[in-house]
């Protein structure tokens, strides 16, 4: 029997869990606090919206301007965005 991977990052914003202010007790195993919140996923927008979204968010929190854009461009690698255009 093979066995299933662990999800270690959100399927949404690639933020590690391990990161989440929420640590293990987030509504959904599969996406971050930030993300997922009253059963249902917070951001409806595209995968561009998205990014603007979060590089805004990173910048406020100090996030650098090198690392804000790395980890904003990774984000179309996420599951949930993997087939947007």
């Amino acid at each position: 029997m093979k066995k299933q991977k662990e999800i270690k990052d959100c399927q949404s914003c690639l933020m590690p869990f391990s990161k989440d202010p929420q640590g293990d007790n987030r509504e959904n195993p599969h996406y971050c606090s930030y993300c997922f919140r009253d059963g249902k996923l917070c951001f409806k927008g595209d995968l561009k919206s998205f990014q603007k979204f979060v590089y805004g968010k990173m910048r406020e929190q100090g996030i650098g301007y090198c690392k804000a854009k790395f980890f904003t461009w990774i984000i179309r690698f996420a599951p949930r965005w993997k087939d947007a255009k």
